[in-house]
C-alpha cells in the first residue's frame, strides 16, 4: 500500500500543474515508472538542483543561478533604453520568441490582485531604481488585458510620474481579457507597434 499512496502522492503533484489534470498525470506518472532509468533519475537530480539553484532576480524578476547569476541582468552586451514590463517569465519568453522587441524585461511576477501578492513582491521600486540608473527612455507596460493586469498597469504609471521615462502599454491587436503567454506572433506584433503613450506628468 506504500507504492500505491507514493505514486497516488506523485499523481496529485503533477496535476497541480498547468494545463494538466488527473487523467493527464496519471499516464505521466505511468510513463516516468516504465522508464525510471531514463527519465526519473535525471528528473530528481535536476530538479534538486534546480531547487539549491536557481531562484528569483530581486532586481528584475527574472530566473537566477547561483552558479551563472541572472539571465537578464548579467546580459550586458547590448545597451537598451526600453524596458518591458511583464507579469511573469513565460510572458517574457513569449515575447522573446517573436522577435518583436529588443531591450531589458522587468518581470513583476503577478499582479497586484493576484492572491496573497503585495506590492513590495512586485518590484516596482525596483523597476523606477533601474529607470533612473539605466537611463531608460521609454516602459512598455506590457501586462494582460485583464481587469488585474491592468490595475497594475495603472500602478506603474503613477510609480513612474517623477521619472521624464515615457510610457507606453500595448494597444490595439490585445484583446480584452487576454494574457500575453497566449498570444500569437501576428497578435503580439500588433500590440507592440501601436501602443499608444501613457501621461506621466504629475500635474
Amino acid at each position: 500500500m506504500q507504492n500505491i499512496n507514493e505514486i497516488e502522492e506523485l499523481i496529485k503533484i503533477i496535476a497541480r500543474l498547468p494545463g494538466l489534470g488527473p487523467k493527464s498525470a496519471k499516464r505521466i506518472v505511468l510513463k516516468l515508472i516504465n522508464n525510471r532509468d531514463e527519465l526519473i533519475k535525471p528528473m530528481a537530480n535536476t530538479l534538486v538542483q534546480v531547487y539549491k539553484n536557481i531562484k528569483r532576480c530581486n532586481l528584475c524578476g527574472s530566473l537566477k543561478s547561483n552558479l551563472s547569476g541572472c539571465m537578464n541582468c548579467e546580459n550586458i552586451k547590448e545597451k537598451f533604453d526600453k524596458i518591458c514590463v511583464v507579469e511573469d517569465i513565460a510572458d517574457q519568453w513569449s515575447i522573446e520568441n517573436s522577435n518583436i522587441f529588443k531591450g531589458y524585461f522587468h518581470i513583476l511576477g503577478g499582479t497586484l490582485s493576484s492572491i496573497g501578492q503585495r506590492k513590495e513582491d512586485l518590484l516596482i521600486n525596483s523597476l523606477v531604481e533601474r529607470v533612473n540608473k539605466e537611463n531608460i527612455d521609454e516602459v512598455i507596460l506590457a501586462t494582460s488585458a485583464t481587469v488585474e493586469g491592468q490595475t497594475t498597469a495603472y500602478y506603474i504609471q503613477d510609480s513612474l510620474k517623477k521619472s521624464k521615462v515615457k510610457v507606453t502599454k500595448l494597444a490595439q491587436g490585445l484583446p480584452v481579457g487576454g494574457e500575453i503567454e497566449s498570444l500569437d506572433d501576428g497578435t503580439l506584433f500588433s500590440a507592440f507597434k501601436n501602443r499608444s503613450q501613457l501621461k506621466t506628468s504629475s500635474g
